[in-house]
């Protein structure tokens, strides 16, 4: 039935009709779709693709009509309210698809409300686009908040990148637009393209809370379908709490997924995360490390950025594999009892025009201010922590990768950068907070509540603070006015304990302090030890690059440190690479120098961390009480002339105790007498000079004896040999005798 030009104005207005043909229209679900205008029923539908186009329901085919001032937008007659399709035709093709104009919201009011008041901690299930079933039919839900647009476009693969096609329904106050659009499904691909205050077009943006993105340098966000995964790691999760607990072994090897190993028969691609399953599991369950730090892998533009600057921080990146495919590699951890710790990012992200920087034309995401909101140093942007719903952003991300990906911990980045306004600023380059001050209060706020969300939400996570410098209380909880992580990085320490060992021997006893001024403060927070890829990039060379004299002394330098370390109170982190004493600096766009990795001094260094790690989780004194003063006591740390330091370590009541003995120079001292607090056999479980590990092979014969002569305050000592340039660990064996 052909309609009369009455019926289609009556339908939609004639300037109505253009602004959608034109794009301009802000609300497009008042007018497209089915509508009753008085006692009829009415189809509007726009398809500039269309020659003609159809109302097809259950009662048959019905001709639609274009309207004469926009003739890509087509009106229809309906029986009545009831689904329908639309079948259009241009020359000799011939198309049917549902009409996206014909479905009603899918969010609910509780999730708005919530969204509003910046407490919805789960808000990747509400944004974001969700493969689904809605109204009996599938499609895909998007949703994204962009509360100062006039108009929100979807656009992708599927409507042509077309951004008149699916205008997006505003939902009220919430700032948030949605459509469902049928027939879209995992691996579309999609952007937004937003309309500012101002009328004019930002640039095409991904979303803020895609689970995919595609291959970079392509920008768009990809539909993917993450409901869903048999996981196999119910053992784990059960347990894992223990292994992440202050008393735990923790042992982290940091590991840039895109560097540690390259395919160099397929044009040098980097290793899938399937891939990782296998060969970078297997290689870490056999060096005995208890957990694996990815560096960021939430997706990022710019390979030299590592990760750091992030676009998409719900998605899992694409270089190595799909969401589904990340899980499989966290299970795969789980089920060799190694724990997944990921890099996360809440300190800043870039200004790529497609990210989030003026995302609906206003300092959305960001201070607008730039003494409050731009990293001089970076040349990015900071989210605007006092935002409730930039921290709800944050806080429900954080909890996204635990909960979805079962990852174990997260460690947060540039901690400093968000705890002070005037970070790398100059006096006038700042704006204080409230009272006058330098803290980032809102900050503050944002790192507590989304410590005290995960730790309440994810039983037995862990988080780790990368925080520079001596603010308080950072792994204290929030009850207690800390900033609630389960650790912190400790910087202090590993500036000054490399600087040491980075000296000649011969002047090491003009800096002796610097090896045991981190026992000031030891524990004062709940500290893990790191050497982290920062220590071997930006021309300071390689860990065995630091170390001073001839190559054997660099090996022997850099053993005897690794003693020291794994020795020292506080859990570990080594960075890939330095397990065997990569001879250069690590190269982001190259794998690891494997080949060195295979000869004798790089082979041994390797046996060595794997033995380090090894005694460090059998014996409960060297991990039980990282945290605790009462399970550390110095022997030694005063004998700066001969750069000599020992300590005792202790677990529990029933632990044998541990002692640790290092020589920092290159003279063997023979008859050394070390003061012990138990007499009887000490068993030298370890020795960095040991030729297994490429050193000289001086030692004790496998233990030494304590006996009567107090001597460094102990009542009893042990006469010993100290190897040049080693540490050594004794285990204390009651009732055994040499």
């Amino acid at each position: 039935m052909k309609l009369a030009a009455e019926d289609i104005h009556t339908a939609i207005s004639s300037d109505d009709a253009r602004r959608v043909q034109d794009g301009t229209h802000d609300d497009p679900f008042a007018v497209l779709g089915a509508h009753q205008r008085g006692q009829s029923w009415f189809v509007v539908a726009f398809d500039p693709g269309a020659e003609t186009l159809s109302v097809v329901t259950q009662d048959g085919v019905e001709p639609m009509q274009p309207v004469p001032e926009a003739p890509a937008v087509f009106v229809g007659g309906l029986p009545g309210p009831g689904p329908y399709r639309l079948r259009g035709t241009a020359g000799e093709t011939t198309w049917e698809i549902e009409d996206a104009y014909r479905f009603g919201p899918v969010l609910g009011e509780m999730d708005e409300h919530l969204f509003s008041e910046g407490t919805h901690q789960r808000l990747w299930q509400v944004l974001g686009a969700h493969v689904t079933r809605h109204e009996e039919t599938q499609g895909t839900h998007f949703a994204v908040w962009a509360p100062n647009a006039q108009r929100v476009a979807l656009v992708g693969d599927f409507n042509f990148w077309d951004a008149r096609r699916h205008v997006m329904r505003r939902r009220g106050a919430t700032g948030i637009w949605e459509i469902f659009v049928p027939g879209v499904g995992d691996g579309a691909c999609y952007k937004y393209q937003v309309t500012g205050p101002d009328g004019a077009a930002l640039p095409l943006k991904a979303d803020p809370v895609g689970f995919g993105a595609e291959h970079p340098p392509a920008t768009a966000s990809v539909v993917r379908d993450i409901a869903g995964y048999n996981w196999q790691d119910g053992a784990w999760m059960e347990h894992r709490a223990g292994g992440n607990a202050r008393s735990a072994p923790i042992s982290i090897y940091e590991v840039h997924l895109g560097s540690w190993r390259r395919r160099h028969h397929e044009d040098g691609r980097m290793l899938s995360y399937e891939e990782a399953a296998a060969e970078l599991l297997d290689y870490v369950a056999d060096m005995g490390f208890t957990h694996i730090e990815f560096m960021p892998l939430s997706e990022y533009p710019f390979d030299g950025s590592w990760g750091y600057q992030p676009v998409g921080l719900f998605a899992p990146t694409i270089r190595h594999g799909t969401p589904q495919e990340f899980r499989a590699l966290v299970d795969a951890a789980h089920k060799r009892d190694i724990g997944v710790i990921l890099d996360w990012v809440p300190g800043h992200f870039p200004a790529d025009p497609h990210g989030l920087g003026l995302f609906d034309g206003t300092a959305l995401y960001e201070y607008a201010d730039p003494r409050e909101g731009f990293h001089q140093d970076w040349n990015t942007l900071i989210y605007n922590y006092g935002r409730r719903e930039v921290a709800n952003f944050l806080i429900s991300n954080a909890l996204y990768w635990l909960e979805e990906y079962h990852v174990d911990g997260l460690r947060v980045d540039a901690v400093a950068s968000m705890l002070y306004r005037d970070y790398s600023r100059d006096p006038g380059e700042w704006v204080p907070n409230i009272h006058g001050g330098r803290e980032n209060l809102e900050a503050i706020a944002m790192l507590q509540r989304m410590n005290t969300v995960t730790y309440g939400a994810a039983d037995g996570i862990l988080t780790a603070a990368e925080e520079s410098t001596s603010f308080p209380a950072v792994s204290r909880p929030v009850h207690e006015g800390g900033l609630g992580f389960g650790y912190k990085w400790n910087m202090g320490w590993m500036n000054d304990t490399l600087d040491y060992i980075g000296r000649e021997p011969v002047h090491r006893k003009y800096h002796h302090h610097q090896m045991t001024f981190g026992l000031h403060y030891a524990f004062s927070e709940n500290f893990i030890l790191p050497i982290s890829h920062d220590e071997v990039v930006h021309g300071k060379g390689s860990m065995l690059q630091k170390m001073p004299g001839t190559e054997w002394e660099k090996f022997a330098n850099l053993r005897a440190y690794y003693g020291f370390m794994w020795g020292h109170p506080g859990k570990k982190l080594v960075f890939m690479g330095c397990e065997f004493a990569q001879p250069g600096e690590w190269n982001h766009d190259a794998e690891l120098d494997w080949d060195a990795a295979a000869t004798p001094n790089h082979a041994g260094m390797r046996r060595l961390v794997r033995d380090l790690n090894t005694l460090y989780r059998s014996e409960s004194a060297l991990h039980a009480k990282d945290c605790e003063a009462d399970g550390f006591q110095w022997i030694e740390a005063n004998d700066a002339d001969h750069s000599v330091y020992a300590w005792l370590r202790r677990g529990g009541p029933e632990d044998p105790h541990v002692a640790v003995v290092c020589n920092f120079t290159p003279v063997a001292r023979h008859d050394w007498h070390l003061g012990l607090p138990l007499e009887g056999h000490w068993r030298e479980a370890l020795n960095t000079d040991a030729p297994i590990y490429g050193g000289g092979g001086l030692g004790n014969l496998g233990g030494v004896e304590a006996g009567t002569g107090a001597a460094h305050g102990q009542p009893f000592s042990a006469p010993m040999i100290l190897p040049p340039l080693s540490t050594l660990i004794f285990v204390h064996e009651p009732g055994r005798t040499q």
